[in-house]
């Protein structure tokens, strides 16, 4: 029998990076997520209802996309508008990305960009 849980949704997604103070800045500072909680060993900020919170990875530990675990994470975007203004945003502050590419799987609209620890996130119209 499956346990089929009742849910409202994800409430938080711990991921691991190499210096918690850049991930900080750069998600804070850079992207301009609001950081609503930082001890010294994590920080946390929401996207929606979900909380997206960092802790200090292991010493020497690198990320890859190609091994089990994540691959990259898709935040909506609701508005054409709102995607061409991210995307700007993000060559404005000099952030690796794809500029505005279309999913072909979907048919979607995205900009994808890497964080310092190179993980992959999408601004992804819903």
């Amino acid at each position: 029998m499956a346990i089929a849980p009742k849910t409202p949704g994800i409430h938080h997604i711990n991921l691991r990076c190499s210096d918690l103070e850049a991930a900080k800045n750069f998600y804070q500072d850079t992207i301009g997520f609001p950081v609503v909680l930082a001890t010294e060993d994590l920080f946390a900020f929401p996207i929606g209802n979900v909380f997206i919170v960092f802790k200090k990875a292991a010493d020497n530990a690198t990320f890859n996309p190609h091994t089990i675990g994540t691959d990259h994470i898709a935040i909506a975007c609701e508005s054409e508008e709102e995607l061409q203004r991210v995307a700007k945003g993000l060559n404005d502050a000099g952030v690796e990305n794809t500029g505005i590419k279309t999913d072909p799987t979907l048919q979607k609209q995205y900009v994808a960009f890497k964080d310092p620890d190179r993980i992959q996130w999408e601004f992804y119209m819903v």
